[in-house]
């Protein structure tokens, strides 16, 4: 059940009631083949910023046929412009394969969701440390060469650079977030005290990435001529976190 007594620190009154609405209009559609509606992301996390964020859904179904899956393109073309994307549909019966490829992901939904409706699937399973290592150092240095082909591919334009920089580092963060796991840190759910802590414990200089987070926060407007030194900044540190991030795991007893 949906009930009035939801509070979720940092998502505005209007936003809350979008969710009830929306529940209520996914249950209606889908019925006795849904299972649970839970919500992830930077709602949960307390960084929701009106107007820049997106709403972050899982659908737990029965199935998903091609003709349940359909279903949803009403309530898609209805709850897009209240920032609502298309959810994550999963089964059941996927949640062990997902805990197996993709830890990482899996741990971050397992530990940073509010159910908003039927059962939470995420209670009881465990992730694996070495496949959470594994996908940890691979998600690290892949986002660092893609970063590099991206920027090549936007001509270094200040456009391109402002989309890019902010992807980038939503990228990133679940994996600060897998180091901490991994090493027995406390894990920190917000951006800007996580990547602190990473400055702190790694003693080294991240202040390219946190000028990446001030502008995904829209705290910082760089203009032309800052674009390029914002761009060398956010490479250097991205490439002292790696280099550092992979000599401290492989050190790390799993």
């Amino acid at each position: 059940m949906v009930g009035s007594e939801w509070v979720i620190d940092g998502l505005p009154d209007e936003y809350l009631q979008h969710l009830r609405t929306y529940v209520k209009d996914v249950q209606r559609v889908y019925g006795d083949s849904l299972d649970g509606v839970l919500l992830y992301g930077s709602a949960v996390r307390g960084e929701f910023l009106p107007g820049r964020s997106n709403l972050n859904i899982v659908l737990v179904v029965k199935s998903t046929k091609a003709d349940q899956l359909k279903k949803y393109g009403a309530l898609h073309r209805r709850w897009a412009k209240e920032q609502i994307v298309v959810p994550l549909f999963v089964t059941q019966a996927d949640l062990p394969a997902m805990s197996l490829v993709f830890p990482l992901e899996y741990i971050e939904l397992q530990e940073q969701h509010r159910l908003l409706a039927g059962q939470d699937p995420f209670v009881g399973f465990k992730v694996n440390q070495r496949h959470l290592l594994a996908e940890v150092l691979q998600s690290l240095r892949g986002n660092l060469l893609r970063v590099r082909q991206r920027f090549i591919e936007g001509g270094g334009s200040e456009e391109a650079v402002t989309i890019l920089l902010p992807l980038s580092l939503t990228a990133i963060l679940p994996c600060l977030r897998g180091v901490q796991r991994l090493v027995g840190r406390p894990v920190l759910s917000q951006g800007e005290p996580l990547l602190k802590d990473f400055e702190t414990f790694l003693s080294v200089d991240l202040s390219g990435l946190r000028d990446a987070w001030l502008l995904k926060r829209g705290q910082i407007s760089p203009g032309q001529k800052e674009i390029p030194r914002l761009m060398e900044r956010y490479l250097e540190s991205f490439e002292r976190l790696v280099q550092s991030v992979e000599a401290r795991l492989t050190q790390e007893p799993t």
